[in-house]
Order: structure tokens, then C-alpha cells, then sequence
């Protein structure tokens, strides 16, 4: 689907709870501690979308976006 919602992944930690701010997101991210779909991501600004899985450590969670409100 092209016209999927997005969302960052570092605004997608903050938001369920995986980090308390951006700047550790930043800083987790950056350091090469989280995936994405079991692949490590070091971009912050990489946009995922419904589906995606983002781990770090023992947790994780998966990207569900423009459900019902």
C-alpha cells in the first residue's frame, strides 16, 4: 500500500513506552541497541510503518497506525 501512515522510529519508542524520552531513543538508536524486523537500525528518522516490529533487548513492540480512533 503506498499511502500507508508512518511514524519515526524514535516517536514510535516514545510513544508505547520503550524509552521515557527522545533523547534516549537518540541515543539507544544511535548506539546500535535496537532493530527493526531483526535488522539494527541506527537511523532515528526512519519511518516505519504498520507491521514493523522494533526490538530493544528483551522487549518489543509492533507498529499498528490509523486504526479506529
Amino acid at each position: 500500500m503506498e499511502d500507508q501512515p508512518t511514524i519515526r522510529l524514535d516517536q514510535f519508542m516514545k510513544l508505547v513506552g520503550l524509552v521515557r524520552s527522545g533523547g534516549e531513543a537518540k541515543h539507544l538508536i544511535q548506539s546500535g541497541q535496537v532493530m527493526v524486523d531483526g535488522v539494527v537500525e541506527t537511523r532515528r528518522s526512519r519511518k516505519l510503518r504498520p507491521g514493523n516490529r522494533v526490538t530493544l533487548g528483551d522487549l518489543s513492540a509492533t507498529v499498528e497506525l490509523g486504526g479506529e480512533a
